[in-house]
């Protein structure tokens, strides 16, 4: 997770940046549950993801998601592997921030 990225991205302002922080991790809430084979709308979801992502500097989970979307289904354990990981790095950085 680039959080420089974003900070820069925000020209500094830590609210803004908590703010879309909060945003994303609320969203990946919602998202992992969804991240099922099973769900005729994953594809469309992991594109979801892969924006938002690379909005806020998550670029090795966008490229996850964009290999899901290329390869199919069977690699939406990485994705949602990437999304926690990506959740835990934004929890930390909160802390931090805190």
């Amino acid at each position: 997770m680039d959080f420089g990225y974003l900070e820069g991205f925000a020209a500094g302002d830590r609210q803004v940046v908590g703010e879309v922080l909060a945003l994303f991790r609320m969203q990946a809430q919602m998202w992992a549950p969804k991240l099922d084979p099973a769900d005729p709308g994953w594809r469309d979801l992991v594109h979801t993801i892969k924006g938002a992502a690379r909005g806020i500097g998550a670029n090795p989970l966008g490229e996850v998601c964009a290999n899901a979307e290329r390869d199919g289904a069977e690699r939406l354990g990485e994705v949602r592997t990437a999304l926690a990981a990506v959740v835990k790095d934004i929890a930390d950085y909160q802390a931090r921030q805190a």
